[in-house]
């Protein structure tokens, strides 16, 4: 059998790159049998046909992460982009995207696209959010070139998902770290202020330097209801230095006497638009359980 990696996947199909080659595949009826769905990303092994050239995925090996949305697999990194303006950012889906990457335990950039839309009063209060969390920001902008170097740096030698909207500039932002790529690149409706979808799938795209990098379909919306509404304040950074010290035992940190995350929250040492996500997904997970 051959070893190599789920690059793409359509229509039932899988691109699997082994190295020297790339195979159109299909995966054997067991793991349809098993509830397994092949994820962009999986290290997989292979049989060719000698005469068709065509593949069949035979194994699956162990995934050291997996998303649900975009659905991938093996990645060890996320740049997760917004833009300063066209579309205005959107902080509660930015702290989902966040969410979803800690759950995985996956190493995180956030970018903030279309520098030279920004006024800096914005750009302000958006990087001393996060960067004073714990998290490292990078501003780009793809029609001045600034912090693309930066954020190239980023990339080299790791396989890296970008996540975002839709329009925030993710193909753009590729294209410049590599213009081979030739992603197909769209407009910001300026009426509903939302980016048209020009990825269409889920590909794992490999660069130059070293290194892969996945660009995904934008999106408006991302539901984490697999994650335990317990488990939510370990996922949050700044909440890590009071968890433990409130009142009460097992705090949900919503509405009981004496709690340690409310108390930080007054104090100014938690975002109030971070706590808010917090009390939102906490409910929506809870709710989720309810039928």
């Amino acid at each position: 059998m051959i070893d190599g990696t789920i690059v793409k996947g359509i229509g039932g199909f899988y691109y699997v790159n082994t190295g020297d080659k790339i195979y159109e595949c299909k995966a054997r009826g067991k793991f349809r049998k098993e509830k397994i769905t092949p994820l962009v990303g999986d290290c997989v092994k292979i049989t060719v046909d000698g005469l068709s050239g065509q593949g069949v995925i035979e194994e699956i090996l162990d995934r050291k992460t997996e998303l649900i949305r975009p659905p991938v697999a093996n990645v060890d990194h996320a740049v997760v982009v917004f833009a300063v303006h066209q579309p205005e950012p959107n902080l509660s889906l930015l702290n989902r995207f966040l969410i979803l990457a800690e759950s995985q335990e996956i190493d995180i950039t956030i970018c903030l696209n279309k520098m030279d839309l920004a006024q800096h009063e914005d750009l302000c209060s958006l990087t001393d959010i996060y960067r004073r969390i714990g998290y490292e920001v990078i501003m780009t902008s793809t029609k001045q070139n600034i912090g693309i170097e930066d954020l190239k740096g980023r990339l080299e030698n790791r396989i890296t998902v970008f996540a975002g909207p839709s329009g925030v500039g993710k193909s753009s932002l590729l294209n410049s770290i590599q213009p081979n790529l030739k992603l197909q690149t769209g407009e910001v409706s300026q009426k509903i202020e939302r980016g048209k979808h020009t990825t269409r799938h889920v590909e794992l795209l490999a660069l130059d330097f070293g290194g892969w990098v996945l660009d995904t379909p934008g999106f408006s919306s991302l539901h984490l209801d697999f994650i335990e509404a317990d488990g939510l304040q370990y996922l949050f950074r700044e909440f890590h230095d009071f968890i433990g010290t409130c009142k009460f035992n097992g705090c949900k940190h919503l509405s009981e006497p004496g709690c340690a995350i409310k108390k930080a929250l007054e104090n100014h040492q938690i975002y109030p638009s971070r706590y808010e996500s917090y009390t939102q997904l906490y409910e929506e997970i809870m709710q989720s359980r309810r039928y």
